[in-house]
């Protein structure tokens, strides 16, 4: 017999065979060994919704570099008043648990940067202003 059972809000497929039971979770099997299917757990309550922060608004004049993906600065390799040229690497990013580089769009000047090292960031956000 199978069975879908909700668990702190994730679905769970059981099939029971013979006082064995196999549950799945996303693709991945777990064996609970069981004489009869768990009962069923209560819903829980909605969450409220929640405000998403708001971007810093750059500091500087020109155009914005924004962060692609929410996740931590490691790095800030550049600072206000430094050159760049296209492609030069201006902070390291952890998200997902790899390290990406963001770079600069096109040659100019970095008129602001407005994260540190170890500020977490939101897509979006501005990281610095290139004139």
């Amino acid at each position: 017999m199978k069975y879908i059972i909700t668990l702190n809000g994730k679905k769970y497929e059981v099939e029971v065979e013979k006082g064995e039971a196999t549950a799945v979770y996303l693709g991945a099997a777990e064996t609970v060994t069981t004489a009869a299917p768990a009962p069923t757990a209560a819903p829980a309550a909605p969450a409220a919704p929640v405000a998403a922060p708001a971007a810093p608004v750059a500091t500087g004049d020109g155009d914005p570099i924004k962060c692609p993906m929410p996740g931590t600065i490691l790095d800030v390799k550049t600072n206000s008043g430094a050159s760049v040229q296209e492609g030069d690497v201006l902070f390291i990013l952890e998200a997902m648990k790899m390290e990406n580089e963001i770079v600069a769009p096109r040659a100019g000047t970095i008129t602001s940067v407005t994260v540190s090292k170890g500020a977490t960031v939101q897509t979006d956000q501005i990281l610095a202003t290139l004139k």
